[in-house]
């Protein structure tokens, strides 16, 4: 997680909302990282966790990653757990919940859904106190540039 957090600042550097990503592979090898990057490229798909899958599945030259852990600082949207779904990734291990947006326990629950052939373990809170912080601080940075400027 201490990895998913650093991806997490330097997508703030940028100007996207800081949420790391990070795949871990069987032996805890590192096959890819991403931070958010929807400001940087203009692509609203492009999240942590989707552009993390996207390069693991690169990496490994193929899209099942039914061997792998997704770390991420924050619990993943519809759209994340979807992809996530997807990739048949076993385990996922995330930060602080998003009672806003988030899909495996806060608003919805994506993937543990029993109607879907795949449904990842799911370790939830690591680091949530950090992971909350660093979104806390952003958005409070964010709002003070809106009402100043």
């Amino acid at each position: 997680m201490a990895q998913a957090l650093d991806v997490a600042r330097r997508a703030a550097q940028w100007g996207d909302v800081p949420i790391g990503a990070v795949i871990l592979g069987p032996d805890g090898e590192v096959l890819s990282e991403a931070g958010n990057e929807r400001e940087l490229t203009g692509d609203p798909t492009a999240h942590a966790e989707v552009l993390a899958i996207r390069r693991a599945a690169q990496a490994r030259d193929g899209w099942r990653l039914d061997d792998c852990t997704l770390v991420v600082t924050l619990e993943p949207c519809t759209m994340c757990a979807g992809t996530i779904v997807a990739a048949r990734i076993p385990r996922v291990v995330f930060g602080a919940f998003d009672p806003k947006a988030g899909a495996v326990s806060s608003l919805f629950d994506v993937m543990r859904d029993p109607r879907l052939p795949h449904r990842p373990d799911v370790v939830c809170g690591v680091m949530a106190e950090e992971s909350s912080a660093l979104l806390g601080e952003f958005f409070a940075r964010h709002r003070a540039c809106t009402v100043d400027g």
